[in-house]
């Protein structure tokens, strides 16, 4: 736990070294990526989640996280990014603020084939032992030809909340993923699929695809499928927009 405090702090302090946005970090669908947004580049993005089966005839609340990324270094090789989500939950706006941070580097920018590198963190909650899920990553991606980009990594959290529905601690698991610009048809077209492991309630595997309307603007439609099975499935829309 001393070294979990360790790096929960010195997120923080990234974060809040860089200025106040309001974000989530760059993802696949569920998953976080490799990706960083460019030096003074604003994300602005919507996701909502919507629950596609009802449990003992009731249906989950529909969740929505609003927010916009900005990346802060002006380096071609380095590059992070920060922010911060406001997260709706069926209405609920009780302590609604998570910040996140990324650091990492490119693919090729080490040397020529090397891989891309990024460790960060999100849903830093404001409320001890409510939000704080303090989740922290780091990730390793690589781009194989035709085949697409392959990403791998880990996770580990606040184990006070990332539980099982037993109770029992559950707060780390693998990061993967796979993600392609489908070229052949459209280059406006990706897909994607990824996996984060845990039975915690952010364990699910996740795939998807998105649409670029323009060069800034674009849609990811994804469906969701959570490790644990009494997590309903949820079906998720995501607006993304640069600027």
């Amino acid at each position: 736990m001393r070294i979990f405090k360790v790096v929960t702090i010195f997120m923080a302090v990234l974060i809040l070294s860089a200025g106040i946005a309001y974000a989530t970090p760059s993802t696949q669908i569920w998953i976080p990526s490799t990706d960083i947004q460019p030096f003074k580049k604003f994300h602005f993005g919507v996701d909502t989640y919507i629950k596609t089966q009802s449990q003992n005839g009731v249906t989950e609340p529909t969740v929505t996280n609003i927010g916009l990324t900005v990346g802060i270094l002006p380096f071609e090789k380095v590059q992070m990014e920060v922010g911060i989500d406001y997260r709706d939950i069926g209405g609920d706006h009780t302590y609604p603020l998570y910040f996140n941070a990324k650091l990492g580097v490119p693919e090729d920018a080490l040397f020529k084939g090397s891989p891309a590198f990024a460790i960060g963190g999100f849903d830093f909650g404001t409320k001890d032992n409510m939000t704080d899920y303090n989740i922290v990553y780091g990730l390793v991606a690589k781009t194989i030809g035709k085949l697409g980009r392959f990403s791998a990594g880990y996770y580990t959290g606040n184990d006070d909340l990332l539980k099982d529905i037993n109770g029992n601690d559950d707060e780390h698991g693998v990061l993967l993923s796979w993600d392609r610009t489908m070229s052949e048809i459209s280059d406006k077209l990706w897909a994607a699929i990824d996996y984060q492991g845990g039975e915690n309630g952010y364990g699910a595997l996740s795939f998807g695809v998105a649409w670029k309307f323009a060069p800034n603007v674009g849609v990811i439609f994804g469906y969701d499928i959570y490790n644990e099975s009494t997590y309903k499935p949820t079906a998720t829309i995501q607006l993304d927009i640069d600027f």
